[in-house]
């Protein structure tokens, strides 16, 4: 009777979790387009700073917990590198074929990028993959390979925050006055978001060991996409708004951050060398996600078929690295 009452209580948990961020996350875009439209930054670099930043803090918290303890510290970059194919593959190209049933299969580029918007996107992309075959190539990161990717994303950041569309009068009187409010309201929907995400994982984590699921499929399934639940909420939220350029900049930006801000501060204050090398199979699916996202955004338009390939591309990941359990298993 224990177990029935501890599997129910995490089955409402589980619902009103998922009800919170559902909220959550509108109330996060909708501030978010205000913040962009009065700031001038844009709704990609919003997007890609303020989204990505906050939906980065589930991958954040892993880091900074696993440090001090070498199997931690690799679980904590396993999830960095398979967090930016669960973002690239699977919840863009979820979003990719939301957009496209809604514009009749294909989604012009113009009408939401502008060109400096566009080449912030291919830069995040092109670093995203650059940064971890340079670390696969290196074989050991240590404490000054992290300092150098914290300091590459304070760089970033400042780049970034330098780009503004002059936009005054648009910006001007109550709504300009208010900005400071957006900015509070966003945060407190993306903290809502981080927090649902995190009481969904658990509960649904409990309710899958308690009718007995194996933590190993656990950890493939509910734990990896778990983490990136923050980064599907709100894309689809703003893919359903037709804001995919806050998607876009969301997903790139939540990646760069993983492999900057993120990955450089566990091996910053990791007082050990990690093998990246074991990493290989990860940072490959990653680099052919990412080439193929780069490849896509060069064009005028997105289509379904990119959606369909990208989700595809998660699938044999999946199927992948199950078969690489198994075979370690046996």
């Amino acid at each position: 009777m224990s177990g029935f009452n501890g599997f129910f209580i995490d089955a409402i948990i589980l619902l009103v979790a998922l009800i919170i961020l559902n909220k959550a996350s509108g109330w996060a875009i909708e501030n978010v387009v205000k913040v962009a439209d009065i700031s001038g930054f844009g709704k990609t670099t919003v997007g890609f700073l303020l989204v990505g930043l906050s939906t980065s803090l589930p991958e954040l918290s892993v880091a900074f917990f696993s440090v001090g303890d070498p199997e931690a510290v690799g679980i904590s970059i396993g999830n960095v590198l398979g967090s930016n194919i669960v973002n690239v593959c699977l919840i863009l190209g979820i979003c990719i074929l939301y957009a496209t049933m809604k514009h009749k299969k294909c989604i012009e580029f113009l009408p939401l990028l502008s060109g400096d918007e566009m080449k912030d996107l291919q830069f995040g992309l092109f670093m995203a993959s650059v940064i971890p075959l340079i670390l696969i190539y290196i074989g050991y990161a240590s404490r000054v390979v992290g300092i150098g990717l914290l300091l590459f994303f304070a760089w970033n950041t400042y780049q970034l925050t330098r780009k503004r569309t002059i936009i005054e009068e648009a910006g001007q009187g109550s709504e300009r006055a208010r900005l400071p409010t957006y900015l509070a309201l966003t945060f407190v929907g993306l903290v809502g978001v981080v927090a649902s995400s995190y009481f969904i994982v658990e509960s649904a984590t409990s309710m899958a060991l308690s009718i007995g699921i194996s933590k190993l499929v656990v950890g493939a399934t509910v734990i990896a996409i778990g983490t990136s639940l923050p980064e599907l909420a709100t894309s689809l939220v703003a893919t359903k708004n037709d804001e995919l350029n806050i998607t876009l900049g969301n997903i790139i930006g939540s990646g760069i951050i993983n492999l900057t801000l993120i990955l450089g501060a566990t091996l910053a204050l990791t007082e050990f060398t990690v093998n990246i090398s074991v990493y290989t199979e990860l940072v490959v699916f990653s680099l052919i996600a990412n080439l193929f996202l780069w490849y896509s955004l060069n064009g005028d338009k997105i289509c379904e078929r990119e959606g369909y390939v990208l989700v595809a591309l998660y699938m044999i990941f999946i199927f992948v690295t199950l078969s690489g359990f198994r075979s370690a298993i046996t």
